[in-house]
């Protein structure tokens, strides 16, 4: 190997090695002393949402377009 190769090696490891510190520093919280983060099942946890099973009022559609398909009284051209 010449010295053109090893010395690419070492940057592209380089590279890696600070890519990897930075998704290490995401994960833990980022910065000394910052409170760490939630773990990602937490956050998950409080991001979902339960969708009841009772179907909705109907009411809601009333007067709505169906998306793509125009007015129910209005038919296609």
């Amino acid at each position: 190997m010449s010295v053109q190769d090893d010395l690419a090696a070492v940057k592209r490891r380089l590279q890696d090695l600070e890519h990897t510190v930075e998704e290490l520093e995401r994960r833990v919280g980022g910065e000394p002393g910052a409170p760490p983060s939630p773990s990602s099942s937490e956050a998950r946890a409080e991001g979902l949402v339960t969708i009841p099973d009772a179907p909705y009022d109907s009411g809601l559609w009333t007067d709505t377009d169906d998306e793509g398909l125009g007015a129910r009284d209005r038919h296609a051209p």
